[in-house]
């Protein structure tokens, strides 16, 4: 059976149309729900049928084989189009005057739906909850892998419903229906940081051993000097303050016997000039044993003689 030349038949309804987004008609307000506007030819067909209320339909893109699921708004249409939100079209790859094909269907009162906002910004305003539950108001139903649009502030949120139940599409009119949140599609698990390095464990190779580094006191290594202002014959060798000075022993300086004899002969005339030499000469040891045995001791004083008892002369008893 047939209703104006248009295919209504048998006892559903179910019919093809060309749809349009809602600016071609002026009703910006429809885009912030999921209802769309029919021609009146609809709305006789749907009188005569014996069907549920609220009306809900089935919109179904063959060509992209996407479906969802929506309301009505008004029967207000030019015969053979529909007008359609936006978000809408785009969720079922529709471009304004392609086909689509409409149905009426009856969906079950949803018990659980989960949603997924686009981004962080949803879960930043001061309360998405009483967002959510105004918007979902304008709503009659919902579809598993849909995607709808919150208007906020001027500002526009997409979500996505990645579940519902009890099934894929659901009736969210006069109805409690438990609602969750899945992490955004741009959130980001905050990274774990870094554990510090134990004090048991050894430093940083980049840091060097700063006993290396640092200089290290070398006893006795300096210059000797002559009391009476006289230069030295006899320097002695530069000593290294390089990292291995630790271990390795000084150079001695190999004197030959010539030096030897001459220093030792200098020595002897200074000793016997009363004069001493302070420096870091090898022989320092020997020549200032030479001037100690070399110093003449201080004349003794006479010491009184003590009392004595019995020292004296042996007498007999006897005569």
């Amino acid at each position: 059976m047939y209703f104006d030349g248009y295919g209504y038949h048998g006892t559903s309804f179910e019919q093809i149309y060309r749809c349009y987004p809602a600016s071609f008609i002026e009703k910006p307000q429809i885009e912030s729900g999921d209802k769309i506007i029919m021609p009146p030819s609809a709305l006789d067909r749907l009188a005569s049928l014996h069907i549920d209320y609220p009306m809900l339909f089935e919109l179904r893109n063959e060509a992209a084989e996407r479906v969802s699921h929506c309301g009505v708004l008004e029967f207000i249409a030019e015969e053979g189009m529909i007008y359609m939100p936006y978000w809408m079209m785009e969720n079922m790859l529709l471009q304004e005057g392609d086909i689509v094909k409409v149905k009426n269907v009856t969906l079950p009162k949803g018990t659980y739906v989960k949603l997924q906002p686009h981004t962080k910004d949803f879960l930043d305003i001061s309360n998405p909850k009483a967002i959510l539950e105004t918007t979902l108001r304008n709503f009659s139903c919902l579809t598993t892998g849909d995607s709808i649009m919150v208007a906020y502030n001027n500002k526009k949120y997409y979500i996505d419903i990645i579940e519902t139940k009890p099934d894929n599409a659901i009736s969210i009119i006069e109805t409690d229906c438990e609602v969750d949140f899945a992490p955004p599609l741009d959130y980001k698990e905050p990274e774990k940081p870094i554990a510090p390095v134990s004090a048991g464990k050894a430093p940083v190779a980049a840091e060097e051993n700063p006993a290396e580094t640092e200089p290290k006191f070398n006893p006795f290594s300096g210059t000797g000097r002559r009391l009476d202002g006289k230069p030295l014959n006899y320097q002695p060798p530069a000593v290294s303050s390089s990292s291995g000075s630790k271990d390795k022993k000084p150079d001695v300086p190999n004197i030959k016997s010539k030096s030897s004899t001459a220093s030792s002969s200098e020595s002897d005339a200074r000793q016997s000039q009363g004069k001493l030499v302070f420096g870091s000469n090898a022989n320092r040891t020997k020549e200032t044993g030479k001037a100690k045995e070399a110093k003449p001791e201080p004349p003794k004083e006479k010491e009184e003689p003590k009392f004595q008892p019995f020292t004296g002369k042996k007498y007999s008893l006897r005569g």
